[in-house]
């Protein structure tokens, strides 16, 4: 739906009153103007036709629309108020060009503290699917968005392949934190494709300072390194991540349900070093925790996918090392809840973007305000969902989210959506 802004009313001029409703009931007005003061971003004119705060939920409208151009985008957040009669006679849609330099003005850095300040959990203690026990289930993936080919995207973020086949399009690199019972992102990150220091592991380091003492991380076997692995812990949460067999977990101590304890060392220690820290973690005596650290392993298969020949060995480590606070087979459930950070990722890039679609943007700064304002979009219609889902005692994962999306796409456009 639309609603009016703060600060707008029956005599205010038309960019005070456009606002996306469901957007700005997720992103208030107040949180876009501190961070636009924050960095410096007001608006030079004060009669102009595109303040800050209406550029950003322009570009929150360019990825629910991303059908649509600028000149369309903004004339459905404009055209209810003009059904209404809170038309300015005075105001008229701006051009392709203004908006793209209104745009560039904003830039990325107030989308970016935006998301980072309204992002947060929206699960209920009573949402289905979205806890273990005390701790709520959290996760980390990637994912990859083509761009526009042009010169500057293409040093700002690289390619994928070799030098001698690349890809068609840069890419850029979105790391995101999923609350896996909602799949609303919680965190990101973006970074090249390629290069030094370009990987998700790398990237993994911004999220970890999303995280909280009552969350449980789940992440695939792409991500676990020993670095990473002591600063996530570092923030108290618990972690829940599936590794390889290239990592060797030597026995420790067997466990009554199945599961056993065991060392992860740091990459930098000789086969010796590692010997003696195996031996006192076996006699029971602490080992110094920059050196190595106590696991606890689970080990299972999915005994209905595939032949026995097929099905593959799912290894997974975790800091919760009593077994009692959360036994095997509910911890190796647990971990399955992280496929929903695949969904949501489905749901970002195929749902609301479009399949094999690239961005619009054709700058690197651009590219980051505009992945942001799919972020942004894309929590706010998880995060309804997930509310919506919570009050009808069903698992958000049941709603889905094309058509929710769909809805939402239609009621923007509705005058009789528009909030008293």
């Amino acid at each position: 739906m639309l609603i009016v802004s703060q600060g707008g009313g029956a005599g205010g001029r038309l960019p005070e009153w456009i606002s996306i409703g469901l957007l700005a009931g997720s992103v208030p007005r107040d949180v876009i103007d501190d961070a636009v003061r924050a960095f410096g971003r007001q608006a030079r004119r004060s009669d102009g036709k595109l303040p800050p705060h209406v550029v950003v939920y322009l570009v929150m409208a360019l990825a629910l629309f991303a059908d649509d151009d600028y000149e369309e985008a903004i004339t459905r957040l404009s055209e209810p108020l003009e059904r209404w009669g809170c038309w300015d006679r005075a105001w008229e849609v701006p051009t392709t060009s203004a908006i793209t330099q209104a745009r560039k003005r904003l830039g990325s850095e107030p989308l970016a503290e935006i998301f980072d300040r309204i992002t947060e959990p929206v699960a209920e203690q009573l949402t289905r699917g979205a806890w273990l026990g005390p701790r709520r289930l959290v996760s980390i993936d990637g994912m990859e968005w083509d761009l526009p080919d042009t010169e500057s995207n293409a040093e700002a973020f690289g390619r994928s392949g070799t030098a001698a086949n690349p890809s068609a399009f840069p890419k850029a690199r979105v790391l995101t934190l999923v609350e896996t019972g909602s799949r609303a992102p919680i965190g990101a990150a973006i970074g090249p494709i390629a290069g030094k220091r370009a990987g998700e592991q790398t990237l993994a380091f911004h999220l970890f300072e999303r995280l909280e003492e009552d969350m449980l991380l789940l992440a695939d076997r792409g991500f676990f390194g020993f670095e990473q692995w002591c600063a996530a812990a570092g923030t108290g949460a618990d972690l829940l991540w599936r590794v390889g067999d290239t990592l060797t977990l030597p026995l420790v101590a067997d466990l009554p349900d199945g599961s056993y304890l065991s060392l992860v060392y740091s990459p930098r220690l000789n086969t010796a070093a590692r010997g003696r820290l195996l031996e006192d973690a076996r006699a029971g005596r602490e080992v110094d925790p920059a050196a190595a650290r106590v696991v606890r392993v689970v080990e299972y298969e999915v005994p209905d996918r595939g032949t026995d020949a097929e099905r593959e060995l799912i290894c997974l480590i975790t800091t919760i090392t009593d077994h009692t606070n959360a036994p095997a087979p509910l911890l190796a459930h647990a971990y399955h809840q992280r496929w929903e950070h695949e969904q949501s990722n489905d749901d970002l890039k195929t749902a609301l973007r479009g399949p094999g679609r690239i961005l619009r943007s054709k700058s690197p700064d651009l590219v980051r305000q505009e992945l942001y304002g799919y972020l942004l979009t894309h929590y706010a219609i998880s995060a309804l969902i997930c509310r919506a889902a919570t009050e009808a005692d069903i698992d958000p994962d049941r709603v889905k989210f094309t058509r929710t999306l769909r809805i939402v796409r239609r009621r923007v456009a509705d005058p009789a959506a528009i909030s008293p």
